[in-house]
């Protein structure tokens, strides 16, 4: 069998486009209060991650050795990321923005044996026990303080020496294990997706081509996962300057001097990041010759959004938003010129989020909404066109199970057949259904339906048509009591600066709205809320059952 490593692509890039710049990091101000910037060549990225990967190996991180990972975005980031594929080592990457409690329930989970993080995380490590009892290597990508183990120079030493002795890329398989990335926890604790070399790779393909991307091209990624692609792509990684942990709150003054600086091309960002980015450009009447494309994902993007970032393109450009999950990423993909010329009429009447045709990688069915592990995949279970149901995916860019998590494996995934390599069906916990067109329409999530003695009722489609009011920043359907016999509510975030003496006219109306349509004439309880709880990763997906808690405690005569 071939080998196959992810981390094979960049000394292909580096051999193509050795003075290329592969990634470039804002590193302060000078006194002119202009960015200074530091940078790595393909070369220079390949030939470093190549000292760090023979360094790792010395160190015992080497072929199968999981390695949590905890660098923040910048040049050491990418550096030790391709080093940990190009050794054969599994990194494990946790947000630490979940905060501390649920980082140490992912290491618990993930097991790694090594730890590689900057000082601060190795002093959270010690002083909160994360990865007490399986961690015995320590990498401090900065200078190491009392706990030991070595730091990069170290690394570097030793890694040289094993070069010198003849040391190669590590000849992994396309089935072998190349990362453990947890999901964010927006519906439950975080779960850790195994991914294979092979996944990765067949995504770089499915990204390149649904988007296009040509060598040469830049990119401002305000996802350090998304930006790991941008090697393999042949894109520049233009580092944001920006706290990842909270895209809402990125200055898009930066964003955008480090769009102009390097005539950047494509950018992604989640919706709660474009929102902020697009007033502040709607409000400077900014434009933005050089962007190609906008990739936003992470939720829905509201229509507003689309239109605001779109007047800061030129002609041609577009916003793309696709759709998937860390199990399972690009499931489908819709752009913006659909979006608004086709489908936004129909989400506004509130038949869900269209999030486009599925990439002709992925097989999309619909089944019926079940709570319980579904086994082995029958044909039969695919549900007819315009019926709502879950999303189920099989692709090559499916994660074939959660780390040390039977159970929520077999509730999230469906094998083909007995062996226990057969192929497998991705439940993406998703509900949805299929247009006489082909196109695929997002329903919400199943673990967030309201359940009533009438039926269930579905989040997306009954929040979009409150969305249409123009004093609305989000809504969210929320039910009380008991599944099956719960009571709808619905929650609204005014938008910024509206006049709290506005609330009785505008509950008025929405209340009236409900009536327009069957699926939300059973809505008479309506709740304005100050500020709705959101994932960290995204700042964009809703915490609906923390609302729920929250309508519960409230008193009814607050509707």
């Amino acid at each position: 069998m071939a080998s196959a490593n992810i981390a094979a692509v960049l000394p292909e890039v580096a051999r193509q486009r050795p003075h290329g710049m592969a990634v470039i990091y804002p590193d302060g101000r000078d006194s002119r209060g202009k960015v200074r910037y530091t940078h790595y060549t393909y070369r220079q990225l390949d030939q470093d991650s190549d000292r760090l990967a023979a360094g790792l190996e010395a160190a015992g991180v080497g072929r199968g050795v999981r390695a949590a990972l905890m660098v923040k975005p910048s040049l050491e980031f990418f550096a030790l990321t391709f080093a940990i594929f190009k050794a054969g080592a599994v990194p494990v990457m946790v947000d630490p923005g979940l905060g501390a409690k649920s980082v140490k329930a992912c290491l618990e989970q993930a097991q790694p044996a090594a730890f590689i993080g900057v000082p601060i995380a190795h002093a959270a490590r010690i002083a909160l026990g994360w990865g007490r009892g399986s961690i015995q290597t320590l990498v401090t990508a900065g200078p190491r303080w009392f706990w030991g183990g070595v730091d990069l120079e170290d690394l570097r030493r030793m890694g040289d020496q094993k070069i010198a002795a003849g040391w190669k890329l590590a000849e992994t398989q396309a089935d072998d294990i190349a990362a453990i990335l947890f999901t964010s926890g927006s519906t439950g604790p975080p779960k850790g997706a195994v991914y294979t070399h092979g996944t990765f790779l067949a995504q770089v393909a499915c990204i390149k081509r649904t988007y296009d991307i040509q060598p040469g091209e830049v990119d401002l990624p305000t996802f350090p996962l998304f930006a790991l692609f941008d090697p393999a792509l042949g894109m520049t990684t233009i580092v944001p300057d920006m706290d990842f942990t909270k895209p809402r709150q990125a200055d898009p003054a930066k964003l955008l001097e480090a769009i102009e600086d390097f005539g950047v091309t494509n950018m992604f960002g989640s919706p709660a990041l474009l929102d902020t980015l697009s007033r502040y450009g709607q409000a400077k009447g900014i434009k933005l010759e050089t962007l190609k494309r906008v990739i936003s994902a992470g939720a829905p993007v509201h229509g507003s959004i689309v239109r605001r970032v779109l007047a800061m393109l030129p002609d041609g450009a577009l916003l793309h938003t696709p759709y998937g999950a860390t199990e399972s990423l690009p499931v489908a993909s819709i752009d913006s010129a659909t979006l608004l010329g086709e489908t936004q009429a129909l989400t506004d009447e509130g038949r869900g989020v269209c999030v486009g045709r599925p990439v002709p990688e992925a097989e999309v069915c619909i089944i019926a909404i079940d709570d319980g592990p579904i086994p082995r995949w029958d044909p039969a279970m695919a549900l007819p066109v315009g019926e709502v149901g879950e999303i189920v995916v099989k692709s090559p860019m499916v994660s074939r199970a959660y780390l040390n998590l039977e159970a929520a494996t077999a509730l999230g995934k469906i094998r083909e057949g007995e062996a226990e390599d057969a192929p497998l069906r991705h439940r993406m916990g998703d509900l949805g259904y299929f247009d006489d067109q082909g196109r695929l329409w997002f329903c919400g999530r199943k673990a967030h339906r309201v359940t009533t003695k009438s039926g269930p009722m579905f989040t997306v489609p009954c929040e979009t048509l409150f969305n249409t009011h123009p004093a609305v920043f989000r809504s969210a359907l929320v039910g009380v009591g008991e599944p099956g016999d719960q009571r709808p509510v619905i929650l609204i975030e005014l938008e910024p600066g509206t006049d709290p003496r506005e609330q009785p006219g505008i509950r008025d109306a929405l209340l009236a709205l409900a009536t327009t349509r069957p699926h939300t004439a059973a809505i008479t309880d309506l709740r304005f809320h100050p500020g709705f709880p959101v994932d960290i990763r995204h700042n964009a997906k809703i915490d609906r059952p923390a609302l729920a808690r929250w309508v519960a405690q409230q008193p009814r005569s607050l509707s």
